[in-house]
């Protein structure tokens, strides 16, 4: 289990729930599936999978969790055939126009009609609470899907006092410092890929990808008041990622040092290995999103 997203949240109180505790707090709200007239469903499930029962998975002091959400597939295009076939119906007989409210009214007409006979599909997003370090990380690279996310383990607790890391110095500044000075800290290594946008024109990004970072056609942009908003970097050898200007991390891929400690371990089944990868995973984050706040001036307080 290895994470590919990171959706970073501070808890701005200590998290002092167990994982048995948390396990019959999710259990409230536990996955179904979809009945014939609804849309999607979302609920817990147990992080492994398959073979586990257990909706809250612990190792070393970090506790794994899963949503499951559950969608109908509806066409629009489908959809909107069939009302359009029933609004010439109505127009026809009657001789009248089908006004934007009846409209509406058959559209979800319609739609109830189809939703039991709707396909449907299934997302597993995971994450784990790191409580000693004060961390929710969420693998998701959606914000929509990290607001579901957040929502459902709201539901579950009652409250959850979270919020998005915050640091001292602006990350794209950072970001444009180490290109233009062209110089990263020791542990820091630039990949070929960034975004460059001028200020706040969101439609005025280049991005490069397969290029050399120091290169004079970047430094060029840099020259015309361009920013770095996004970047490819290598931390420690140890794993590659992107970082935007939120602090959001994509891409994650752990390197050949940790995969060989990954394939090192001696494990007896499948839940062995499920629980050691997950150990090392979040070993590892534990050890580097210190530093990577860091990277950007440290953490900001609540006032500062």
């Amino acid at each position: 289990m290895w994470f590919k997203n990171l959706a970073l949240f501070r808890f701005s109180e200590p998290f002092g729930a167990s994982g048995d505790e948390l396990e019959n707090l999710l259990a409230a709200l536990s996955f179904r599936s979809c009945g014939s007239l609804e849309l999607s469903t979302i609920g817990w499930v147990p992080p492994m999978h398959p073979g586990g029962d257990q909706l809250v998975h612990a190792a070393h002091g970090f506790l794994m969790i899963c949503a499951l959400k559950e969608e109908k597939i509806l066409p629009p295009a489908a959809v909107n055939e069939i009302v359009a076939e029933r609004i010439a119906e109505i127009e026809e007989r009657q001789q009248r126009r089908v006004r934007r409210k009846e409209r509406q009214s058959l559209h979800d007409e319609v739609t109830f009609e189809l939703l039991p006979r709707a396909l449907s599909f299934s997302r597993r997003t995971y994450a784990y609470i790191d409580p000693k370090g004060g961390w929710l990380v969420v693998d998701s690279g959606s914000s929509g899907t990290t607001d579901e996310f957040t929502a459902l383990l709201r539901r579950s607790l009652g409250s959850l006092p979270i919020k998005p890391p915050k640091t001292r110095e602006n990350p794209a500044s950072v970001l444009t410092r180490w290109l233009s000075e062209k110089t990263t800290p020791l542990d820091i290594t630039l990949e070929n890929e960034c975004d460059l946008r001028a200020g706040d024109q969101e439609k005025n990004i280049v991005r490069c990808k397969g290029q050399d970072l120091f290169s004079r056609e970047i430094q060029a942009h840099l020259d015309a008041g361009k920013e770095c908003v996004k970047m490819a970097l290598t931390w420690a050898e140890r794993f590659t990622f992107t970082v935007d200007e939120d602090l959001n991390i994509k891409r994650l891929r752990f390197l050949d040092l940790i995969q060989e400690q990954a394939e090192e371990i001696d494990t007896r089944g499948k839940a062995d290995l499920f629980d050691a990868h997950f150990a090392i995973m979040s070993l590892e984050l534990a050890g580097f999103l210190p530093r990577f706040l860091e990277l950007f001036g440290g953490e900001a307080t609540q006032n500062g």
